[in-house]
Formats: C-alpha cells, sequence, structure tokens
C-alpha cells in the first residue's frame, strides 16, 4: 500500500471517530430525543467506531507488508 493511500484510510478514519464521538457526546446530553432514538444512533456510532479502526488496521498493516 502506498503511503498517500495509507493516509487518506487513517484520515478518513479519525473523521470519522470525530464526528461519531461528537455525535454520542450530544446523544447523551440532549435529552429531547427519545432513548430509542438516541440507543439505535449510539449503536450505529459505536459500529461506525470499529469500522473506523479496521480501516486503521488495515492502513498499518498495508504499510508494514510494504516495507518487508
Amino acid at each position: 500500500m502506498t503511503l498517500r493511500a495509507a493516509v487518506v484510510l487513517r484520515a478518513s478514519a479519525l473523521w470519522a471517530v470525530w464526528v461519531w464521538a461528537v455525535l454520542i457526546r450530544n446523544m447523551l446530553t440532549d435529552h429531547t430525543a427519545t432513548w430509542a432514538f438516541r440507543a439505535v444512533h449510539i449503536s450505529l456510532a459505536i459500529i461506525s467506531i470499529a469500522f473506523a479502526v479496521a480501516t486503521w488496521m488495515i492502513a498499518r498493516a498495508g504499510r508494514r507488508q510494504t516495507s518487508e
């Protein structure tokens, strides 16, 4: 994997974590939405953060294979 590709993947992973972390914070502090609405969106956020972590790990593994 090229360095450019790894940087783009890592940047997208960081962006996803940032956006979803802000959403989780907002959902936890906003009590105007129903509990079910907040639970669904926080669950989606956790899944998206897990995908971001997986993307980061794929970029890391791709760079390690390239450097060997």
